[in-house]
């Protein structure tokens, strides 16, 4: 059987705790407590009885649960009831169902372009000397 790319390849269940940097592929649900840095180029899914404290950079996350940290969601950000979230947020897309909490602050941007165009602007060294592109 292949997998999806939207099929969970992992599970940290309710009575579950992890202290560190958490990197994985694919998509990940977490229902158990999670402290530390979360990266990933898939899907972080927040259960409702998960506890997170994390700087989290993925592509795509659903908080069903509490999240205590800033997020960097390169798709997209979707927060579905009883989620909480408490931290600062940069994403393209942003989902809030009705009787969420969000407090902190939100930056939509094409996170594409915003990373080319730093790119472009950052100094170049070139004989010791320093261009701006």
């Amino acid at each position: 059987m292949k997998k999806t790319k939207d099929e969970i390849n992992a599970f940290l269940g309710k009575d579950t705790e992890f202290e560190g940097k958490f990197s994985f592929t694919g998509a990940v649900r977490v229902d158990g407590k999670i402290s530390g840095e979360i990266f990933s180029n898939g899907t972080l899914i927040v259960g409702e009885s998960a506890a997170i404290k994390a700087q989290i950079h993925v592509a795509d996350i659903i908080i069903s649960g509490e999240v205590h940290g800033d997020i960097l969601a390169e798709k997209k950000i979707e927060i579905t009831v009883p989620g909480k979230l408490f931290g600062n947020i940069k994403t393209p897309k942003l989902v809030l169902e009705e009787g969420v909490i969000f407090e902190g602050n939100c930056k939509m941007k094409n996170l594409k372009q915003e990373t080319e165009k730093d790119t472009a602007l950052s100094p170049k060294k070139t004989e010791g000397l320093s261009v701006l592109k």
